[in-house]
């Protein structure tokens, strides 16, 4: 968990992300791998527009911001990925929208700035040869992406 997280008086934190959500519309705030833990990413501000914040875990900081910035500013001007659409993106490679089953034990801030209500998407995104992680090939069986909800039909 990074500092921020873990301060008990986090206020002037939460401050500057109000002021950056509402310069910018949105922020992408990453939390570093810990341990067994891989890193994640996930959306603050889509939540103010009536969307559902975005997640994504097991890529590097720069990969998933990149990711959830796109996805983030296609939401405002189009709509949010279906919770079970899959979505090809530019490089070829696809992910598959997931609802999280609790948003607020994982977005901490998105939670602090619009409490415990909010939605969450993850962005679950297929291996190099398109495999998902609830298949056991995924990765060759080395993991790296929880997945923080249920799929829609599974």
């Amino acid at each position: 968990m990074c500092f921020e997280c873990e301060n008990p008086e986090r206020s002037g934190y939460l401050e500057r992300l109000r002021d950056g959500v509402a310069e910018r519309g949105w922020l992408v705030q990453g939390v570093e791998s810990s341990g067994s833990y891989p890193p994640w990413a996930y959306t603050i501000g889509l939540s103010g527009y009536g969307l559902p914040e975005l997640v994504v875990t097991g890529l590097p900081t720069l990969e998933a911001a990149g990711l959830l910035n796109d996805l983030a500013g296609h939401s405002l001007h189009a709509s949010p990925p279906s919770p079970g659409e899959r979505v090809p993106l530019r490089d070829g490679s696809v992910i598959e929208a997931v609802p999280l089953a609790e948003p607020s034990a994982h977005l901490v801030f998105a939670v602090a700035l619009y409490g415990t209500g909010i939605r969450a998407l993850q962005l679950v995104h297929a291996d190099s040869q398109g495999r998902f992680p609830w298949s056991p090939d995924y990765r060759d069986g080395r993991g790296g992406q929880p997945v923080l909800g249920v799929r829609d039909g599974a």
